[in-house]
């Protein structure tokens, strides 16, 4: 009996095909079970579902069906949310990193700050917050308006802490 050996470059090609196979379901499936339809299906399965109690006795099998079907549904989808929010993650931090390298100035060892530690990355969020209080910035407000609901403006405000203790508005100058 002989053994059939896989070449590399096919095995890396099967990989590949199903792992987009896997992205394209994923998309498709996130995309329909967060529509309004889908809610509307979820709350008639469980009308039905409550419906039919009478007719089945309230049995122990009447609520196995909403136990067990749920259970899959979450089962599965945990897996599709976690699948988009890896991509998601991804694509922000390539994005930002991107912009760092992209900005004259920047500090370009920002860009691997997801390799740090929780303990380096509280160490530089400290660093950061006295750097903003040296800076003069105590606040930061902003307000939201929304124009017909479609779009976002935001107007950001920085307060320096000289101008809260003299009560000026902040210099055009800086």
């Amino acid at each position: 009996m002989g053994v059939i050996l896989a070449q590399p470059g096919h095995i890396r090609k099967h990989k590949n095909a199903m792992e987009e196979k896997f992205k394209r379901a994923a998309d498709r499936i996130s995309i329909i079970a967060g529509t309004p339809k889908a809610f509307l299906l979820a709350m008639l399965m469980i009308v039905l579902w409550v419906a039919s109690g009478p007719f089945m006795g309230y049995s122990d099998t009447w609520q196995l069906i909403i136990n067990t079907g749920t259970t899959i549904v979450t089962f599965l989808m945990v897996f599709l949310i976690q699948n988009a929010q890896n991509r998601d993650a991804v694509a922000v931090q390539l994005k930002l990193d991107e912009l760092i390298r992209a900005v004259q100035g920047a500090r370009t060892g920002m860009i691997n700050l997801d390799q740090l530690t929780d303990e380096q990355l509280q160490q530089l969020r400290k660093q950061f917050q006295q750097l903003g209080e040296e800076g003069g910035c105590a606040d930061l407000t902003a307000e939201f308006h929304t124009d017909q609901d479609v779009e976002l403006t935001v107007h950001a405000k920085y307060t320096r802490k000289d101008d809260k203790e003299e009560g000026g508005p902040p210099s055009s100058g800086q």
